[in-house]
Parts: structure tokens; sequence; C-alpha cells
């Protein structure tokens, strides 16, 4: 992903437009993380390596989709504030049962190993949703409404933190783990993932 690109999502715009811009679909929403990074479009050899590593449990590509997320710690905004603590986005208990690995632990535990950023495991998944595949971007807000909730209120008071996910498709579900850090205290919430749908 090359400039002209969304300063909150990262979406890039195929066109000329000189300067930061704010695209339609963060325009008009109101976000509680600052800004989401991802290096790569979810296409080709990457949407395949993530798929592979997520669904068919390819476990050897999680360092190269970790190499790629490594890249977004260089993105000015993700520079802007200090990182106290990677937080992954977490499974429901169930969904980790059906798949026996959450791909966000996996990215971030790795990350944070290479990089000695602290790893936080902040959030809680409460409520079972369906998959959000197949579903538009007002329908998996609803669908997330109230599913995550904030381990240890005091560990996140006060924190800037970054939110690790394998891919950012309408940033439906890191907006409301960023909505609950936020409402628990995080001084910051950034988002950093392999990838944009």
């Amino acid at each position: 992903i090359a400039a002209p690109f969304c300063q909150r999502c990262s979406e890039p715009f195929f066109g000329a437009i000189d300067g930061a811009f704010t695209c339609a679909n963060c325009a008009d929403r109101k976000l509680h993380f600052d800004c989401a990074v991802a290096r790569y479009l979810s296409r080709g050899v990457v949407r395949e390596f993530v798929h592979r590593f997520k669904y068919d449990r390819h476990f050897y590509l999680r360092h190269p989709l970790t190499d790629w997320l490594a890249e977004t710690l260089d993105d000015a905004r993700i520079r802007a504030q200090p990182i106290h603590a990677l937080v992954p986005v977490p499974l429901h208990s169930a969904r980790f049962r059906e798949r026996e690995f959450n791909q966000a632990d996996v990215l971030a535990e790795l990350l944070a190993e290479r990089t000695q950023l602290p790893l936080l495991h902040a959030l809680e998944r409460i409520r079972y949703t369906t998959t959000q595949t197949r579903l538009d971007r007002h329908e998996r807000m609803e669908n997330l409404r109230n599913a995550f909730r904030v381990r240890q209120t005091p560990a996140v008071q006060n924190r800037h933190l970054v939110l690790v996910d394998d891919i950012f498709t309408t940033g439906s579900t890191v907006d409301e783990c960023a909505r609950v850090l936020r409402a628990a205290g995080a001084a910051s919430v950034r988002v950093i993932t392999v990838a944009r749908g």
C-alpha cells in the first residue's frame, strides 16, 4: 500500500490526491482507533498465505506474515506515540476450540519476541459471533456489539496500545476492541494488520 491512502484506515486511493486525506468510509463514522496500518492489500500471495495459515494450519507461514506485519511499525502514524503494549484481537473460546489457535495471538507473540515490545492479553471475547466474512459493515458492527471486554482495567489505563490482527476489512472488529479499551482508560489505540481487505 503506497500513498495516497486514507490516514485513518490505510485504504489506498487510485487517483491524484496530494497530501493526507480521510476516505468516505472513515469520514462518516466515529472511530475509536487512531489509525489502522497495513503494508499490503489482501490479494494474490498475501491473501493465500493468510488463508493457508489461518484455515489450513500452515504454521510455518507465521514467519513471513510477521515480517509483513513488522513493516507497519515503520509507519509514521505508528511511530507518532510510544507503544506500551501489543494487544492481540481475541477469539471466542468456542472458535478457539474449533480452530485450535488464535492467529492474532501467534502473530503478536512472534512480533513481540522480535521487537522486545511488551505483549498484553488485555481483551477477552465474551460473546460468540457468527463469522463476519459475508456481512456488510453495518451488520458487522451489530454482530460485534458487546462482544469484547477488558480483562484487567488497570493494565490498560493511560497506556498507548497497538491492536494486532491478521486482516483489516471494514474495521468493525478492531473498532469495537478499541472502543472497550478506550472506555477502560487507554490513552490511545492504533491498529496493525498483515493485510487490508
